[in-house]
């Protein structure tokens, strides 16, 4: 069911879904994404858990943030969504960009219940923002336009995509985006990963080039109770790149949860 809710003047929109009586979860997507982007997560869950789904400012039906936020102004305003709906027990889920709210909320929060990070941000990358907005835009595409519009006529509008230049791209999305983009990509999170308490569960893809490896496995080392799947062959959307491996995973992480449905 959509939703809407003002967080201090930013109109934020979400999905609120599942079991209403189950155990939270906050799931949050991409950079450049929407709840759309993650929706076959938030089904894999909804028989047992109360499902929140959300645009992040900026995306999908959301407001754009009313100044360039970084990953901190991120987190507060997932807060206070939590705080205004009355989550208690949550956990997160978040998949890339969103995987930075995570981190730095559960490190704030220790009594989040679990903890899902799924190619995940949070080490500062060695590249400009540039590259990464380049990335995380065409891998979004290549995932979503041929569910959108036929598996021709995505690739046709795929392979236009692909001929041009991916600072243009940068260039042409609003300056606070790109600000944000820009502020967040600088933010180092491994100062936060040790003083995270929750479970976490840490879903990659072998193949993922924009939040490599071995970023999973310096969480992995960083973060007290983590555990790493790596699925072979699968890339930074390895929830979409191996749909049954990873809701196999997810459905262990949260048999207790699901099981009380």
């Amino acid at each position: 069911m959509d939703k809407y809710i003002d967080i201090d003047g930013v109109r934020l929109h979400y999905t609120d879904t599942g079991n209403p009586t189950g155990k939270p979860i906050v799931i949050m997507h991409g950079y450049g994404c929407n709840v759309t982007t993650v929706a076959s997560i938030a089904r894999i869950l909804e028989p047992g858990m109360r499902v929140i789904n959300v645009d992040l400012p900026g995306h999908g039906q959301s407001d754009e943030p009313p100044a360039i936020w970084g990953v901190d102004e991120y987190t507060d305003c997932i807060e206070k969504l939590i705080r205004s709906l009355n989550l208690k027990d949550v956990s997160l889920l978040g998949h890339s960009f969103g995987g930075r709210i995570g981190i730095l909320y559960s490190s704030r929060h220790p009594e989040v219940h679990k903890l899902v990070l799924v190619d995940a941000a949070g080490i500062k990358p060695k590249r400009k923002p540039q590259y990464y907005f380049k990335v995380y835009t065409y891998k979004t595409l290549k995932h979503l336009l041929p569910v959108l519009f036929g598996k021709k006529l995505g690739e046709s509008l795929l392979n236009q995509y692909r001929g041009k230049a991916g600072s243009a791209d940068y260039k042409q999305s609003s300056p606070v985006m790109r600000g944000v983009m820009s502020k967040c990509v600088n933010q180092d999170l491994k100062f936060a990963m040790p003083s995270i308490k929750a479970p976490t569960l840490l879903v990659w893809g072998s193949e993922d080039t924009a939040t490599p490896l071995s970023d999973a496995k310096t969480m992995e080392r960083l973060i007290p109770d983590a555990g790493l799947v790596n699925f072979e062959g699968a890339g930074h959307y390895s929830f979409l790149d191996n749909p049954t491996g990873f809701r196999a995973v997810l459905q262990e992480f949260f048999k207790k949860e699901i099981s009380k449905s």
